[in-house]
């Protein structure tokens, strides 16, 4: 688990958005939209998303949305702006007004994670708009737990350890599943909150272990969803050893490749193999749930009993 965590870690500073944050990144789009060959120039109009990324945190979101920008035909906020989980009150305005401008065709995005665990995020985003096209970044939840872990720890070092906090009791094995690292992976029951707003149909379930060993092939579900052409390809992608995912190259143009940066990749912490026994005993049911509610086998247990 270790090994492949690093290899996974990869999810971007799930920092919250000031206003400052959003008006520099906002003045900074406006200018480079008007360079580029592949940029907006400044002109087109602000519309709100027709696409979110709503999850997972630590799953592959920040991956996922570099990738998706690299087509001409999308527009996303480089910022999450939080809106529909911390800065509703502000309004569908300010909202819109943090959105790139964009042509006819092209589809405005955003990502949030911590959407897909807020409570009322379904009800608001169905408010604004029922026929929105949702993704989620899912990633075995043992995994996505202590990178979660290894984020917090690189912020705060004074933390207990992962061990301390993911049991209610340690010698009766109770997994406390009110932390949030631990609460954020039963994913299926976050989903049910989903479901009572949206159809099936309209939420895309992206690996996060796939995004990884295959970043071209879920890049091809991911605009075949949105409706788009298939632009962003194996041509895109080159393995970064040292890192252990892939990054962005740009083939058009001699530009330096992209890779995430020094937040990702993160070496975790090692961890007791009885404590992720036990997180894979109590993730299980849940995983299977989830399986079933979205007819998709992530293979998380396969993927454990191969260790």
């Amino acid at each position: 688990i270790t090994a492949q965590s690093a290899l996974l870690e990869r999810e971007a500073q799930e920092s919250s958005t000031t206003d400052e944050e959003l008006a520099g990144r906002r003045a900074a789009n406006g200018s480079s939209e008007r360079g580029g060959a592949a940029s907006t120039p400044d002109y087109g109009e602000k519309k709100l998303p027709q696409a979110l990324i709503i999850g997972v945190k630590k799953g592959g979101t920040r991956a996922l949305l570099e990738a998706i920008r690299v087509h001409p035909d999308v527009r996303a906020v480089g910022v999450e702006p939080h809106f529909f989980d911390r800065n509703y009150e502000k309004g569908l305005e300010w909202y819109r007004n943090v959105m790139p401008k964009t042509l006819d065709g092209q589809v405005t995005m955003e990502k949030t994670p911590s959407y897909f665990v807020t409570n009322e995020a379904p009800k608001r985003i169905h408010a604004m708009a029922k026929d929105i096209k949702l993704i989620v970044v899912v990633r075995n939840p043992v995994t996505r737990a202590i990178s979660d872990y290894t984020q917090t720890l690189s912020k705060k070092p004074e933390i207990p350890t992962f061990e301390v906090l993911a049991f209610k009791n340690r010698t009766l094995g109770l997994i406390d599943a009110s932390w949030s690292a631990i609460r954020i992976g039963i994913y299926a029951l976050h989903l049910e909150n989903w479901l009572q707003y949206f159809p099936l149909s309209q939420i895309l379930f992206v690996s996060g272990e796939r995004l990884i060993v295959d970043p071209a092939g879920e890049m091809a579900k991911v605009q075949d969803f949105l409706g788009l052409k298939r632009v962003v390809t194996e041509k895109h992608f080159y393995f970064n050893k040292t890192k252990g995912f892939p990054c962005l190259k740009k083939p058009e143009d001699s530009s330096a490749p992209r890779c995430l940066g020094k937040s990702k990749g993160r070496t975790h912490p090692r961890i007791d193999p009885d404590v992720i026994h036990r997180l894979q005993k109590f993730y299980k049911p849940f995983n299977m749930m989830f399986y079933q509610m979205t007819g998709q086998d992530f293979q998380w247990e396969r993927e454990e009993g191969d260790k």
